[in-house]
This record gives structure tokens, sequence and C-alpha cells, in this order.
């Protein structure tokens, strides 16, 4: 389990959040939404360590342990991602070399190269990647939903416990946007948990949350269960805080 409690954060000296707190439970998918500059996005970032992201009040508990001074290769480790909203081209690495180096990082053993490349021949179907996506540097010359499919593609051989996707399904036509929701399902499991960060009501068509938040202005203004996308869908974020 992620608990936030009573979070506060600062950009260059602003505050952004202003006292967030849930919980992500496992077994279950959460989304998140809100207009632009609410606050989404700040949030993933400050869960995974960006440095940029100023904690100036409330902690980040993960199973217990307070992780909030962690660095974001500790969060990794002890089972954080974040898929994100503007994936990075890093040139002259290789998919292959990038996830095989991280997935021995994070476990703390050399799997074979046989191995690997079984593990990710099985993922890359999954996700109807072709095999010369393996030729290719990390996400240098894909298109969006290329570098969008590229990003599940580590979640699912990463094999985290947490899950933050940071508006994964911006920019996607239908075709892509089925295939990461597939590669989603894929991964959920009873000891698993998924944040989804969207905009949009058409990603939960195909993955279907548990629980929702809706954040304005920094806070957390309303919780609820997944068909609560519907009202928002209809109403509009007015709405909120009417309510």
């Amino acid at each position: 389990m992620l608990e936030i409690k009573d979070l506060h954060v600062s950009v260059e000296g602003k505050e952004i959040l202003k006292g967030v707190s849930l919980r992500l439970e496992n077994g279950k998918v959460h989304a998140l939404m809100g207009p632009n500059g609410s606050g989404k996005s700040t949030l993933a970032n400050t869960l995974m360590g960006h440095p940029k992201y100023e904690i100036t009040e409330g902690k980040i508990v993960l199973d217990g342990e307070d992780i909030t001074d962690l660095g974001p290769d500790e969060r990794a480790k002890k089972g954080l991602f974040l898929s994100f909203q503007y994936p990075s081209e890093i040139s002259g690495v290789t998919i292959p070399n990038f996830l095989r180096t991280a997935l021995n990082s994070i476990t703390g053993e050399k799997i074979s190269v046989r191995d690997f490349k079984k593990l990710l021949e099985e993922k890359m179907t999954l996700l109807s990647m072709k095999k010369e996506y393996t030729d290719r540097y990390l996400n240098e010359g894909f298109s969006g939903g290329e570098k969008k499919k590229a990003e599940i593609l580590q979640l699912l051989v990463l094999n985290p416990a947490i899950a933050l996707l940071d508006e994964t399904d911006s920019g996607l036509d239908i075709d892509a946007l089925k295939v990461v929701a597939q590669g989603v399902n894929e991964f959920m499991a009873k000891d698993k948990s998924v944040l989804i960060i969207t905009h949009y009501k058409r990603i939960l068509e195909y993955i279907n949350p548990d629980k929702m938040f809706i954040m304005v202005e920094g806070k957390i203004k309303l919780e609820g269960k997944g068909d609560l996308v519907d009202h928002l869908e209809e109403k509009g974020y007015g709405w909120i805080e009417d309510q």
C-alpha cells in the first residue's frame, strides 16, 4: 500500500500541492483526474522522487515505511514505477540494453541474455510491437504512440508493485490506446496497484478504475468509485465545487 499523508509540495518557491492525502491499495486501479495545472503531474513526479519538487510538509509511506527522503533509484527498487507523460529520447542505448540493465539493478540479480530475450519477446508480442524495435535506441525517432507503448513495455518487463501512469493515453489513436490498456490490464494482479492520471474518460472505458480521485488547485476535492467519471464527463469540474 502507498499512503500519501498531507503532502505539501513547492516548485521554485511556489506551492503546487496543498495538503494531498490519498491511499493506493493493492489489487486496485485508481484514477486521478483534474483540470490543467491542478497538480496531477506534480504529484506523480513527487512520488517518484524528482529533485525539482520540494516536499515542505507531509509524508509518503510505502508498506509502512517512510520513503519521503529516498532518491528515485531507491524508490524504484522498492517497487515504484512512473510512466512519463513526455518520455525522453536516449540516443545510443537500445531498448534491450536499457531494460536488462534496469531489471538487473532492481532485482539485484543478473538475468541471462537468453532468459531476458524470451521475457522481452513475450511482452513485446503482448503489445503488438515488432521485433525491429529491439534494434532501435530508446524512444529515438519514435512516434507518440510508440513512446507510450515503450513505457508500457518497461512496466511489464520491470514488473513493479505500484505503477504511476502520467497521461499515458495522451496522443494515442484508438488502436494504440487499446494496446496500452491491454498491457495495463495484463500487469494488474492482487499484489499490484495502479494510479492512472488522465484528462479523459476514454482510457477508463478499457481499464475500469476501482476508485477515483478528483484534484483541483492542488487538493483532492472529491473521492468516489469508478462511476464518478460519468458524472464528471457530463457536468464538468464546476460540479465538483458544488459538491
